[in-house]
C-alpha cells in the first residue's frame, strides 16, 4: 500500500480550479518530484495532504488514513519540510530537536537517539550544540528533516527543499533524500530545480493548471530532455 496517495483529489475556489482530479501514489522507498509553474497545483497538493485545506472532491491518504476525516492520525505519520524552516535562533540543534520531540506528544527519545538523528541528516557532531542562528540554510534544512524523522514519520513532504542552497548543500540534500528513500521513506517533493529533480527522483510529475499532465522516469531521460518536455507542456497553455 502506498504511504502517500490521492484519489480523484480536487480543489476549487468558486469557478477557479486549483487542483483537478489528481491520482497519485508514492510507495515506501520512492521519491516523486512535482514540477510546474506557479499556480500549477503543486502547493495545493501538499496542503491537501497536510490537511491544511479541505478537498472539494476525492481524498488524500497518508499511510491509509484519510486526511480530511482523520487529520490528526494522518499528520502523526507525516513529516513536512517547508521552503523556509522556522526555528528558534537561540536554541541549539539538539535543544530544537528536544523541543519538537516534546511537541509531538510521543515519548521523547533519549539524547543519544536525538544525536543519532542529527548525524543521520548530515549535521556534524560539533554542530549539535551550536545555536541555530549560526546555521546555514542547508543546515537548517537538515535540522528540519531531523525534526520530521524524530517523530517517526515514514512519509515526507518537501516544499522547494533546494531553494537558495549552494551547489554543495544541494548535492548533500539530494544524497540525504536518496538515503532516506533507501531506508524506506516515501517522499513527495515540489521543486523548480529540474536538474536536481532528475538526480533525486524515481519519478517526475509535470503539473499544469491544476492537472498532472505527465509522469516520467528520470533514469531514462537527461535533465535537458525533461526540461524540453516541461517547456513543451507550458507552451500548450499558451
Amino acid at each position: 500500500m502506498p504511504l502517500l496517495e490521492t484519489h480523484a483529489l480536487g480543489k476549487r475556489y468558486g469557478d477557479t480550479i486549483a487542483l483537478d482530479d489528481l491520482d497519485l501514489a508514492v510507495d515506501a522507498g520512492e521519491v516523486v518530484c512535482l514540477l510546474g509553474a506557479n499556480g500549477a497545483g503543486k502547493t495545493t497538493t501538499l496542503n491537501l495532504l497536510l490537511g491544511f485545506l479541505a478537498p472539494t472532491s476525492g481524498e488524500a491518504r497518508v499511510d491509509g488514513r484519510v486526511v480530511h476525516t482523520d487529520p490528526q492520525a494522518a499528520r502523526a505519520r507525516l513529516g513536512y519540510l517547508p521552503e523556509v524552516v522556522q526555528l528558534y535562533p537561540a536554541l541549539s540543534g539538539i535543544e530544537t530537536l528536544r523541543y519538537f520531540a516534546d511537541l509531538s506528544g510521543k515519548p521523547r527519545p533519549d539524547d543519544e537517539a536525538l544525536h543519532r538523528t542529527l548525524s543521520q541528516v548530515g549535521l556534524q557532531r560539533d554542530a549539535h550544540a551550536r545555536r541555530v542562528s549560526a546555521y546555514s540554510k542547508g543546515m537548517r534544512q537538515k535540522l528540519g528533516l531531523a525534526i520530521a524523522l524524530s517523530k517517526g514519520a515514514q512519509a515526507l513532504l518537501l516544499d522547494e527543499p533546494l531553494s537558495g542552497l549552494d551547489p554543495k548543500a544541494a548535492n548533500e540534500l539530494v544524497a540525504l533524500v536518496r538515503g532516506l528513500a533507501a531506508d524506506g521513506h516515501a517522499i513527495l517533493a515540489v521543486t523548480h530545480d529540474i536538474f536536481r529533480a532528475q538526480q533525486m527522483a524515481d519519478r517526475i510529475g509535470i503539473m499544469r493548471q491544476g492537472r498532472l499532465v505527465d509522469m516520467v522516469d528520470p533514469r531514462t531521460m537527461s535533465a535537458a530532455e525533461i526540461e524540453a518536455l516541461y517547456v513543451h507542456h507550458l507552451r500548450d497553455v499558451a
